[in-house]
């Protein structure tokens, strides 16, 4: 949520008249140049990701520093996947030294038959590997996969769940009204009507619908679709079970996508984590070390349609990316899977996630704010409401005026984050935690005098 002209004056005054507690940042000369650049020269001066002009010139650990050197805590993480912070020394060192052997070949290459082999090693239903350069495609094609293995159409999805940016995964994701389940709503246009013949829609955490429906429908599904772990929205127990349950039951083929979760629940992802193997999952973020790289891993059945020599020219899925399995970005994906396989690695990590929950949620329910954290160690964020939140339709009901004020506000103080989600780094240390600390009760401090101002329409 990023604010309007009024509602940065109403923060504006309100920090004012909080003395030593307003760390505004300042503008340099060459940011405000670079960002009139990019408004000139790209639709709405961004890359499409932050919807406001701050220029990112370099990170190191759990800090970065904008073009006018405004340093802050980042808990953004490049949306995710620098989990073991910037520039680290193990992924510097790989990166280095395979920049003098090459950058990219449209080719098998060591780093890349390694990376594999490691993410076979690690991820349970991970029995072949294929790389792709994006979340999105790595989505795209573990759905056109699936279809292609079961002959027939139709992706079950959740709604809330986000997929990539592809026609299918931009179904639902981010509806502005409630329509019956299991119709889909496009979230943009040019996606062709088609599509949303192809594409059901359910309630995350319902498991009843769910079940339900897979068994009325399997005859026509070609796979489930699903973030084990939605945003930052939890299973409910036995939902993952019941999904297995009912999937391997019908033969429809489940797909976790764990670009998020993967190497971020555990070594071996949301479905080790949570002890539920899917048929396919998507991989991204963490296993990239901040360099393009995806995949999609699975079944070796389901995998070898990738294989023409195992199944044929009918039914031989073709896949080629000029970067798939890119050797730098191999490379930096190798030595971020080093470092989190040390021994301690997940224990501090969590540790570290849930001192910062705990103490949020503390701050929050002292200062009488109508608010929760939700989420889990690795990733959370705060909801402004108090009620139960199951599914996307609760997370929606929540005050979006205190959450984008609140984020704002944290903004100013050093806190880099994205509109919904605390990314937690493992580079994460007692200093940054003290000082997060120190922000948010600042934070909070000037939300409440921001709320006896509050425009009445909002």
């Amino acid at each position: 949520m990023y604010l309007t002209e009024d509602l940065e004056m109403t923060i504006h005054a309100n920090d004012m008249a909080s003395p030593g507690r307003r760390t505004e940042n300042v503008r340099s000369q060459s940011e405000i140049e670079l960002a009139d650049l990019a408004s000139r020269c790209m639709p709405a001066g961004t890359f499409g990701n932050i919807p406001e002009p701050v220029v990112i010139s370099r990170g190191a650990g759990a800090r970065v520093w904008d073009e006018s050197g405004n340093e802050y805590i980042d808990y953004l993480l490049g949306s995710g996947p620098m989990l073991i912070g910037h520039c680290h020394p193990e992924v510097n060192a790989a990166i280095s030294d395979q920049l003098t052997r090459g950058t990219t070949f449209f080719a098998n290459n060591p780093q890349g038959i390694r990376l594999a082999a490691a993410i076979a090693d690690a991820v349970p239903c991970a029995e072949k590997v294929r790389f792709v350069c994006s979340g999105t495609e790595a989505d795209f094609y573990a759905m056109r996969l699936a279809r292609a293995y079961r002959k027939r159409d139709k992706i079950l999805k959740f709604e809330g769940g986000y997929h990539g940016m592809s026609d299918y995964g931009l179904m639902s994701l981010m509806p502005t009204e409630d329509v019956p389940f299991p119709e889909p709503i496009p979230d943009s246009p040019g996606i062709p009507d088609s599509i949303q013949a192809d594409i059901a829609v359910l309630p995350f955490n319902d498991i009843d619908l769910m079940r339900r429906f897979i068994r009325e429908h399997h005859d026509e599904l070609a796979a489930v679709i699903v973030e084990p772990f939605q945003r930052l929205i939890a299973p409910r127990d036995g939902f993952l079970e019941a999904l297995r349950e009912v999937t391997a039951e019908t033969g429809v083929v489940l797909i976790f996508d764990e670009v998020v979760t993967g190497f971020r629940f555990s070594y071996g992802g949301a479905q080790a984590y949570f002890g539920v193997t899917p048929d396919l999952c998507t991989l991204g973020k963490a296993c990239g070390g901040g360099f393009p790289l995806a995949a999609i891993a699975g079944r070796a059945d389901i995998m070898d349609l990738f294989d023409r020599s195992k199944v044929g020219d009918e039914r031989f899925l073709v896949q080629l990316g000029t970067l798939s399995g890119n050797p730098m970005a191999a490379a930096a994906g190798l030595a971020t899977l080093n470092v989190l396989r040390q021994p301690g690695t997940y224990e501090k990590f969590f540790a570290t996630g849930r001192k910062l929950m705990d103490t949020l949620n503390e701050m929050l329910q002292r200062a009488d704010l109508p608010a929760q954290v939700l989420g889990a160690e690795p990733l959370f964020d705060v909801i402004f409401h108090r009620d139960e939140i199951r599914n996307y339709r609760d997370t929606v009901s929540g005050d979006a005026w205190l959450t984008g004020t609140f984020n704002a506000l944290l903004r100013q103080r050093g806190i880099f984050k994205g509109d919904t989600k605390y990314y937690v780094s493992t580079a994460l240390g007692e200093t940054e935690i003290s000082q997060t600390i120190d922000v948010w009760a600042s934070a909070i401090e000037a939300l409440k005098h921001a709320m006896k101002s509050r425009p009445a329409d909002s």
